[in-house]
């Protein structure tokens, strides 16, 4: 019995340290097309916070707050933040910043 809740245990923690790396990478792909949009180079995204708790449509999930770091110039470094729930963006800040044509 206890082989079988050590198993149990340790697929559960690799599959919750997979879906955290999908929701990283959908973090990426979410700074990378704002970064294209606003026409800034993206320069790096980083996991400052990650909660499990009851997402907008009532159900459980991981709540997730990722910085990004942009530059419109090549001098100045720029930081923003993606909120996430699961790998669906809900809200992005984007500070206020230089824009270079």
């Amino acid at each position: 019995m206890t082989t079988l809740w050590l198993f149990i245990l340790t697929l559960t923690a690799c599959g919750f340290f997979w879906y955290n790396r999908e929701i990283a990478e959908a973090a990426r792909e979410h700074a990378a097309q704002q970064s294209e949009k606003l026409n800034v180079q993206l320069l790096s995204v980083a996991c400052q916070k990650r909660r499990i708790g009851v997402l907008k449509n009532g159900k459980l999930g991981i709540k997730s707050q990722f910085l990004f770091e942009f530059s419109s110039d090549r001098d100045t470094a720029y930081k923003g933040t993606l909120y996430l729930e699961n790998q669906i963006l809900v809200k992005m800040d984007v500070p206020p910043h230089r824009i270079m044509e």
